[in-house]
């Protein structure tokens, strides 16, 4: 009998995209994000994503101590490895952005492989009643907003945290970022299997149409063939449909609160379990497995979390 392929999912618990008043479901404060991570973890996640939120205002916080409040509790409770985000905030400056990877030293950091315009300001349009006045300003700012990765410091993020052994989730929102990310294998830069999240839907950044997914997927297989392993997040009513064809064309998933408020048309999530419940039928649906968190990790040759430093 033919061994069925594993499929990892990530869940992206808060992330820093969605304000408070988008919905009541939006993890803030260290309580709320340890309990949304174990239960998407419990429901299937292999991997956790993680931002850090300032629990008062729910303002993203990057600092080590805003991390230091859930890490290691959410580590003493599941066996899902552990993926702190270096993207932070688009409005943070890259030395900021990698403290709380540097210091902690997890299993998986991410990266953003390219700077892109990063238009959050459309979303206006749709919430108009907001709980904290820095919402809206931050929404309405994002109208000039260029969210810097350069060559410079994506360089500076790699050679800070591979001295960890920390592995990446290069995230790439355009095929520009792909390019990045092929050019600093060349160089060696960054070490296969490469993990690449491709992001589908960022208004500044590729769209999700079914050819935009189909071009990404054929770009990363010219480019890099056997040497990285697939993934991809669709943002907001993508999500789950991006999903689908990822797992259909051989590729892992990602789902979460951070890339996408629903659990289906008009529906609220109430957790990332729920999408982590949903994109599970999915896959097992197509007669797929769902990866184990070590089995995770063995696709994609990560330290261990007896490795980390939380």
């Amino acid at each position: 009998m033919a061994v069925k392929r594993k499929v990892v999912i990530t869940c992206a618990v808060t992330g820093a995209i969605h304000t408070p008043s988008m919905s009541p479901h939006i993890p803030i404060t260290p309580d709320e994000i340890i309990a949304d991570a174990l239960g998407a973890a419990e429901a299937g996640a292999a991997i956790l994503h993680l931002h850090a939120r300032n629990p008062e205002n729910g303002r993203p916080d990057q600092t080590v101590e805003a991390f230091g409040r859930f890490l290691s509790r959410i580590k003493q409770q599941t066996n899902a490895a552990i993926n702190i985000t270096t993207g932070g905030s688009p409005f943070m400056k890259v030395d900021e952005r990698v403290k709380p990877a540097q210091h902690f030293s997890p299993e998986v950091a991410s990266l953003n492989m390219g700077s892109i315009n990063f238009g959050l300001f459309h979303l206006l349009d749709k919430y108009k009643d907001f709980k904290h006045a820095w919402e809206p300003e931050f929404l309405e700012s994002t109208r000039d907003l260029v969210f810097r990765n350069s060559f410079k410091d994506i360089e500076f993020i790699l050679k800070t945290c591979y001295e960890n052994n920390t592995r990446f989730e290069f995230e790439c929102y355009d095929i520009a970022h792909l390019y990045n990310l092929n050019h600093f294998l060349e160089r060696g830069l960054v070490k296969p299997p490469l993990f690449v999240q491709s992001v589908f839907g960022i208004l500044g950044g590729i769209g999700t149409h079914v050819e935009d997914v189909v071009h990404m997927k054929r770009t990363a297989d010219r480019l890099f063939g056997d040497q990285y392993r697939w993934s991809v997040l669709g943002a907001g009513a993508s999500q789950m449909r991006i999903a689908a064809m990822s797992a259909s064309m051989g590729g892992n998933v990602r789902v979460g609160l951070e890339d996408s408020l629903w659990a289906g048309p008009g529906k609220l999530a109430t957790s990332s379990a729920d999408q982590v419940r949903l994109v599970r039928k999915i896959i097992e649906g197509m007669g797929l497995e769902v990866a184990t968190p070590d089995e995770a990790r063995e696709i994609l040759t990560l330290k261990g979390a007896d490795q980390v430093n939380f």
